[in-house]
């Protein structure tokens, strides 16, 4: 099993981001997915999860409005917009995966990816 970030950066802020996580060695399609992310000194929080068609996402509130997590069953990808920026959006964002769907909690999730540097600073 794999799960592989890219897209991480370092943006202005107001600015956007495009994370992606490619997965591998499980059935996608049958998985929940979700987004983490662990700034510094910080516990790892949840982002952003979208059940298993993507027909369902959930967000915390500190993202509403400014990100959208999407995935491609297709492509074995997850993505993470970003939009609006601002510095404490800076972190360590990681994806993770779980078969049921809406999941808050980082021990829930079976799956998890290395993580992407997300750095917002002018």
């Amino acid at each position: 099993v794999q799960l592989v970030e890219s897209g991480g950066g370092l943006v202005q802020p107001g600015g956007s981001l495009r994370l992606s996580c490619a997965a591998s060695g499980f059935t996608f399609s049958s998985y929940a997915m979700a987004w983490f992310r662990q700034a510094p000194g910080k516990e790892r929080e949840f982002v952003a999860a979208i059940s298993w068609g993507g027909g369902a996402t959930i967000y915390t509130d500190s993202v509403k409005g400014r990100f959208t997590i999407s995935r491609d069953n297709a492509k074995n990808t997850v993505y993470l917009q970003m939009n609006s920026l601002k510095p404490e959006d800076t972190a360590v964002y990681s994806c993770a995966g779980d078969r049921s769907y809406g999941r808050l909690k980082e021990m829930e999730y079976t799956y998890w990816g290395q993580g992407t540097q997300v750095t917002v600073s002018s």
